[in-house]
């Protein structure tokens, strides 16, 4: 077994990982990025679509050309990358990480790390997961396995198509497919609101004349060998229309219906899991339940945009680095979710430093109003024009807004 001593390891090679490689390498600390496909950059290769980096470079990339700013960043500092590495496991061995993984080129890998930085991203739900009911015919993929296959492999899975679920990969994908010559009969969404960006319903949707059907559920699939429809069956009220059911003729389903942080390795390493995000419950400094191991990106919490992603991840590697040099917050606050807040991330608040939350709606609202409150107390707010569970929020909260806090003090997030 090959041996390997570093500061930090970071588990995943897309924006988040190397995002907060490079803030641990600034900070003068030895890195090693493990990534288990071929190159660098994660998700981001397979989105030839432009609209990421408008916040971070201030212009207009596609998913590749993002990647690509920092894979030259990585290559131009003492960043070491294993690809097609696979990490098996995280264990604690004489109060040190230690990381197991194995390559066909490295074979198996011991590597002593005094921390570790989780960016693995995320995974699509699939059929199995929402239980459609009907028959079990090809013809049916998620969108994101649908993308690389028209992306990267360079194939059509169909030509006419119905979308399952309106997140922004599906919404993307009903473009991609119209470009490709295909018939994108629709999208089904069961939620009244879509579950994607704005800027990706006007843009793949309605540019292109694709219907959303929102309030509805997909109640069958049907064919034998290969997908030849589906039913759809309209909701009201919160009851199913059994009456006012259609159905749509297709060869192919995608399904766009959530995402769910990558953590197997984390339950694997006894890391506590936060149910409302399947992420990791992470301290002030994105710190996990298990001292030194830290959580960032899509793994921690699903983002809508990139540009979070790496801001995010940023942070987390400074904070890596601040702990790998002694550093430790005095005290924390803990910080709770209000009204209409599904949740905030991180679930505790420094008021010693500067704090970026996170946090995602649990309603659609115009003008609405962000509230901080402190012990019942309204300490900052914030309105805001729309919200929708789609697009999160963040907000930045320093000393002086928690000067008061005592001990025993509470930061409630609500919107109103």
């Amino acid at each position: 077994m090959k041996q390997l001593t570093f500061d930090a390891v970071v588990v995943g090679g897309g924006a988040a990982g190397m995002s907060a490689a490079l803030e641990l390498d600034a900070r003068g600390h030895s890195v090693l990025i493990l990534e288990r496909e071929d190159t660098l950059g994660g998700i981001l290769m397979q989105c030839i679509h432009n609209g990421f980096g408008l916040i971070e470079f201030n212009e207009e990339l596609t998913g590749p050309e993002f990647a690509q700013r920092f894979e030259e960043k990585v290559s131009a500092r003492n960043i070491q990358a294993s690809l097609r590495t696979t990490v098996l496991d995280i264990r604690e061995e004489e109060g040190r990480r230690v990381v197991y993984a194995v390559s066909p080129s490295q074979g198996m890998m011991r590597i002593e790390a005094r921390a570790v930085v989780l960016a693995m991203g995320c995974r699509e739900r699939n059929r199995g997961n929402i239980r459609i009911p009907g028959t079990r015919p090809a013809g049916i993929y998620t969108a994101g396995l649908a993308q690389r296959l028209v992306n990267i492999e360079g194939y059509i899975p169909g030509k006419d198509v119905v979308i399952i679920g309106s997140g922004d990969i599906g919404l993307i994908m009903a473009r991609r497919m119209t470009w490709s010559g295909c018939k994108v009969h629709a999208v089904i969404e069961i939620l009244p609101y879509p579950s994607g960006l704005t800027r990706n319903i006007v843009q793949c949707l309605n540019d292109f004349g694709i219907p959303l059907y929102l309030s509805h559920l997909v109640t069958d699939i049907y064919g034998k060998d290969r997908v030849e429809g589906i039913e759809v069956t309209p909701i009201e009220s919160g009851a199913l229309m059994h009456e006012k059911a259609f159905k749509i003729a297709c060869d192919t389903v995608l399904l766009s219906v959530g995402l769910v942080p990558e953590n197997e390795l984390s339950r694997n390493a006894g890391i506590e899991i936060q149910p409302t995000t399947n992420g990791p419950w992470v301290d002030s400094m994105l710190m996990t339940s298990l001292p030194g191991v830290f959580a960032c990106g899509n793994v921690l919490h699903v983002h809508d945009l990139v540009d979070y992603v790496v801001e995010e991840a940023r942070r987390a590697g400074a904070n890596a680095a601040a702990w790998l040099s002694g550093y430790r917050p005095s005290r924390e606050i803990r910080i709770k979710t209000g009204s209409n807040i599904r949740y905030v991330l991180p679930a505790r608040l420094n008021p010693e430093r500067e704090n970026r939350l996170y946090m995602r709606s649990l309603v659609v609202k115009n003008d609405a109003r962000l509230e901080v409150r402190l012990d019942g107390n309204v300490v900052r707010s914030r309105k805001l024009a729309h919200v929708q569970p789609s697009e999160m929020l963040s907000l930045t909260l320093g000393p002086e807004d928690v000067a008061a806090a005592g001990r025993d003090s509470v930061v409630e997030i609500a919107l109103v």
